[in-house]
């Protein structure tokens, strides 16, 4: 994955962007998705999230492709505007090479530099790899939403974790 390249996400990546949640919500195991939603409203996300002030970021390989992203939404209600929720996908041949810590460091870098102060995300607890890097990169357990999930007849519960970006390494 050394052809890699994460950028800041621009209009030409949305498309690519859409394609990545969509593969990786069709797994069924990694994202409250099953499905992308529709192009068009990936694009208002896209343009909410970096018009409020959050991040996001895509991984695009050698042929331009998008493989990853990680996106930081800032809260925008008032007296909330000081965190924001991450979301973070890889496509499964992007996994396992480092990407998806490269992606959440450049993305927590962002975040810090537009004056955030707290990052919160959720995982299903059955994603034990997402779950050892998160811990690693200095995100706390907050709690547990037991059985919060039920997919194909299998519950899963949603561990809430955060960061405060002052005390992050």
């Amino acid at each position: 994955m050394s052809d890699v390249r994460i950028v800041p996400t621009s209009e030409e990546h949305v498309a690519g962007f859409n394609r990545c949640v969509d593969a990786v919500a069709r797994e069924r195991r990694w994202i409250g998705l099953v499905e992308a939603p529709p192009l068009d409203v990936s694009r208002a996300f896209v343009r909410e999230v970096l018009d409020g002030g959050g991040v996001h970021l895509v991984a695009v390989d050698a042929a331009g492709d998008v493989v990853g992203w990680c996106d930081i939404y800032r809260h925008p209600r008032e007296g909330f505007g000081h965190g924001g929720r991450l979301g973070i996908g890889l496509l499964p041949a992007a996994r396992g090479h480092g990407l998806g810590r490269a992606l959440m460091t450049a993305a927590l870098a962002e975040a810090r530099r537009r004056g955030l102060e707290r990052v919160e995300l959720d995982v299903f607890a059955s994603n034990v790899r997402a779950v050892a890097l998160y811990e690693s990169l200095g995100f706390v357990r907050e709690g547990v939403r037991r059985r919060a999930r039920k997919l194909d007849g299998r519950y899963d519960d949603d561990v809430l974790f955060a960061l405060f970006l002052s005390e992050a390494p």
